[in-house]
Parts: structure tokens; C-alpha cells; sequence
């Protein structure tokens, strides 16, 4: 059992932090944003490095190094989707009543940038590991792709739970784009493809021969495929799993807590200029 339990948990572990972590940053005030993505970025170069370095080696540690590393990659392109800096040349809403293939094009600009910059990210990782024995990085990095491209799909067809306490304020215009309906056309299908990619990994795991790295290898994918899976179910089922990054939205919190006091402050300085007003002007 912990032939496949430790990697199971570190994945489920670094899905979950990465993604805690990543809200965290983007709720913090815009002017922190270029502090935050050069550092991203210096840990996604280092990242590219040891995709590299990690491939040419099947032991377990590499492959928990390789997987790690395209996570990494992986969350650097979301801050940099997140935090506005590689979006669409679209920067607003559709206006009333657009539908159709003209809804679907706007929403197409508004993050064709990042969908480009995904697919460079995609080219660059298989161009580093090609033909090396050690391919967890850049079939992890393939399978978020895959899974969140369906994500993305289906949020613009229509689910119930679009998670906008998730978007940023310079991305709010994103969510003239999406469409709540209980569930759409594409999302059995996208589930259905999901869960037999996450039993035929599931089968791959107690495969006879495998070596240990191997079995870590396919017990890392299994997972965050099942992961994408449950994702995709959050989307359409009433229930409050955004309160499991409630941690990385704190962030928006204290962020608004100030405006906030301003604003009391501003209309108590104001209500007292009143008071000494009208007693000033009461005196003879």
C-alpha cells in the first residue's frame, strides 16, 4: 500500500498547496504582482532544468523531481493567466445578447494568449525530454492541459459553479463569458474521458514488472487525473468546495479590509465636521 499511498498524498499535497498558494498571491495588491511572477519565474527556469536533468533518470527521486517540476511550470502559467499579464487582446465583456460563434470567438480572445503560451510551455517540455526514459513531466504537463482546456470548455457551454470568488478584479470581465446552467452537453463526455484515462492509469499502478519509480509514476498521473475529475464534478454538484482554499483567499481579505476602513473613517471625519459645524455656528 504505500508503494502508491506516499505518491498519492504528495500529489494530492502539492495540488492543493500550489493552488492555495497561487490565490494567495493573486489576491495581493497589483503593485506586489512583478515581485511575485519574477520570483515564479526563476523558479520555472529552474524548473525547465531539472525537466531536463530528470528525464535521463528513471530512479524514484527523478520522477518525483520531474513531476514536481512540471507542476511548476504548470503554475507559472496560471499566474501569469491570473495576474493579467498573459491574457487575450480582449480586455472586456461580451455585450447583451451576443451568442453563438461570436460569443464563443470573444471568449477565445480574451485568453488566446494563454492558450499559446500553453502550448509553447507544451512544445518546450517534450523538446527537452524527448526520447529520455523519464516522461512523468511531460505526461503530467499534458494530462493538466487536457483536463483544464475541458474545464475551460465547459464553463463557456454552462455549469452551475463558475467559482468567481476565484477571479481576480482585472479579470471580473471573464465571467460575461461563462453560462449557468446545471450542466451542459460536453460534460458527460468530458467526465466519461476523464474517468477511463484515471482507471486505465489506476491499472498501470500494480501492473506486473513495474518497477517502483514506475509505480510512482503512474500513481502521481492517476491522481492528479482523479483530481481533474473531482474538479470538473465541483462544477456542477451544490457544494461549498471552495472553502478547502478559503487559506489562499485571505489574502483578498485583508486587501479589502482597508478600503473598507478608509471609507468608515472618511464618513466619521465627515459626520464629526458636521457636528463642529453646526456647534461653531450655533454660538452666538
Amino acid at each position: 500500500m504505500s508503494d502508491w499511498m506516499t505518491p498519492a498524498l504528495f500529489a494530492l499535497g502539492l495540488w492543493w498547496f500550489a493552488t492555495g498558494a497561487i490565490l494567495y498571491l493573486d489576491g495581493l495588491p497589483r503593485r506586489t504582482f512583478r515581485h511575485s511572477l519574477l520570483a515564479a519565474s526563476l523558479l520555472m527556469v529552474a524548473a525547465l532544468f531539472a525537466l531536463n536533468h530528470s528525464a535521463a533518470d528513471t530512479s524514484v527521486a527523478m520522477t518525483y523531481c520531474s513531476f514536481t517540476s512540471a507542476l511548476i511550470v504548470w503554475g507559472w502559467l496560471e499566474m501569469t493567466f491570473l495576474m493579467g499579464f498573459i491574457t487575450g487582446p480582449r480586455k472586456q465583456g461580451c455585450p447583451e445578447g451576443c451568442g453563438g460563434a461570436a460569443h464563443f470567438w470573444h471568449a477565445t480572445e480574451a485568453i488566446i494568449h494563454h492558450e499559446l503560451s500553453i502550448l509553447v510551455a507544451a512544445i518546450a517540455i517534450a523538446a527537452i525530454t524527448w526520447g529520455d526514459p523519464n516522461q512523468t513531466g511531460t505526461w503530467t504537463f499534458m494530462l493538466l492541459w487536457g483536463m483544464r482546456l475541458s474545464a475551460k470548455l465547459n464553463l463557456h457551454f454552462g455549469v452551475r459553479n463558475f467559482s468567481e470568488e476565484f477571479l481576480p478584479p482585472h479579470l471580473t470581465y471573464l465571467k460575461s463569458f461563462f453560462r449557468r446552467r446545471r450542466m451542459n452537453l460536453l460534460f458527460p463526455f468530458s467526465v466519461t474521458a476523464g474517468t477511463i484515462v484515471t482507471v486505465l492509469l489506476v491499472q498501470q499502478i500494480g501492473a506486473a514488472g513495474n518497477s517502483e519509480a514506475t509505480t510512482v509514476c503512474f500513481t502521481l498521473l492517476a491522481t492528479m487525473s482523479g483530481l481533474a475529475v473531482i474538479e470538473h464534478w465541483f462544477m456542477v454538484l451544490p457544494l461549498p468546495f471552495n472553502a478547502l482554499w478559503k487559506w489562499g483567499l485571505k489574502s483578498r481579505e485583508l486587501k479589502s479590509a482597508p478600503a473598507v476602513m478608509r471609507v468608515h473613517d472618511c464618513s466619521k471625519a465627515v459626520h464629526t465636521h458636521r457636528i463642529v459645524t453646526v456647534e461653531a455656528a450655533a454660538k452666538p
